[in-house]
Formats: structure tokens, sequence, C-alpha cells
């Protein structure tokens, strides 16, 4: 399946996909081979309908009485997320979060594939990180030939976001994950996901302080 070739997705829906994601994984590690909306609903805590509805944009409907075919449903969900495709990246900051990154062996379960870092501390310019080259800003073009990676991933400090992010797509990455504090500005033809931990901190804090 090519989600390409599908409309695009509300974007909370595409939240909500890893989630059934998650789950059907656990029940595949379970053995079970059928699960129901209802059964899903129940475990995450999100309305049968919406999660039927959320499905359909996949095509995929569950049968009568009997829900869902695990195994199909993860397949589908794995790929419709282009988790099953390999996209590469690069790590731009590589302290103590863009080096977390790095040794994350889960993130090639969900397609990605880290290349390269690049850094601006000349201790680290030349280094390698779990197989992983780091190197200098004036030096991402060899990184560019040799792996042509498309995602870049930003872990550098709040006044350095956007200026990164700008070389990131003037050297011709496609897609800009941003874990700095900062809300990046990028063209529509860029694709941008901000993950900003601090953001979801405040959130905590916020709720915590309400009980």
């Amino acid at each position: 399946m090519n989600q390409r070739q599908l409309p695009l997705l509300p974007e909370p829906t595409l939240r909500r996909l890893p989630w059934y994601l998650a789950y059907v994984k656990t029940l595949l590690g379970r053995g079970t081979e059928y699960v129901s909306s209802t059964a899903i609903s129940k475990a995450l805590n999100v309305d049968a309908s919406q999660i039927a509805k959320d499905l359909s944009f996949l095509n995929l409907k569950g049968k009568t009485r009997i829900g869902y075919e695990v195994k199909a449903l993860e397949e589908a969900l794995s790929d419709f997320l282009g988790f099953k495709a390999t996209h590469k990246a690069c790590v731009f900051g590589v302290g103590n979060l863009g080096k977390a990154l790095i040794l994350d062996k889960g993130l090639a379960d969900y397609g990605l594939q880290i290349v390269g870092g690049v850094d601006t501390d000349p201790a680290l310019a030349g280094s390698i990180v779990e197989g992983v080259e780091i190197v200098a800003p004036d030096e991402l073009q060899a990184i560019m030939d040799r792996h042509n990676p498309s995602v870049a991933i930003l872990t550098v400090p709040a006044e350095a976001a956007q200026e990164v992010a700008d070389s990131a797509i003037s050297a011709g990455f496609s897609a800009i994950w941003n874990f700095s504090p900062y809300r990046v500005k990028v063209p529509r033809n860029i694709a941008l996901a901000n993950t900003s931990i601090y953001a979801h901190l405040a959130l905590i804090y916020n709720r915590l302080d309400r009980f």
C-alpha cells in the first residue's frame, strides 16, 4: 500500500495510527489472530467509532463479530505509516539527545536509518558513534553524496534551529524532524514535525498542578 496515493490524513488520525500499531504488535506477540475495534478502544482509551473511522483511511474494515485480522492490520499499518521502507537520516547536533537517537536501535524497526551526524564541536567532527560518522557542517556534502539522506533530525539549541534547518534544506533534505524548542519555518514542499520534549514537559507540569 502506498500512502501517497491515498487522501491526506487529518493530523490527529495520523498521530493515533502508531498507537494502534504498537498495540497490534503486542497482540501478535501473544498469538492473537483477531481484534475488534472495541478491544482496541478499551486498551487505548479511544472511541471505537473513531478507531473504525481512522482505519477506514487504510481501506480496512473489520469482519462482523470477529474484528480485524491482527497480522493483516499490523502489515497494513506499518506499510501505510512508511515503517516498512528505509528512510535515511542525519542528526544535526550530536550532544546528549542527538547521540541517544543515534544509539537507539529501535528506530530501525520503524524504518529510520541514521547514516550521519553533523556537529560544530571540533572534538566530535571526525569521530564515529555506533558506526555513524560525525562531520563538521562544511563536510555535510560528503554524507549527502555517500548516503543521500532525506530526513534532517535537529537536536541543536533553539537559537541555532532555524539556521540549521535552512542549511539542511539547502543541502537537499526534504524532511525536518525538529527536537529543538524553537518552532522552525520551512517551505511548503518540506515535511516538518516539531517534537519539543520541553513543550510536553510543560503540559505535564501544568496538569500536575491541577490535581
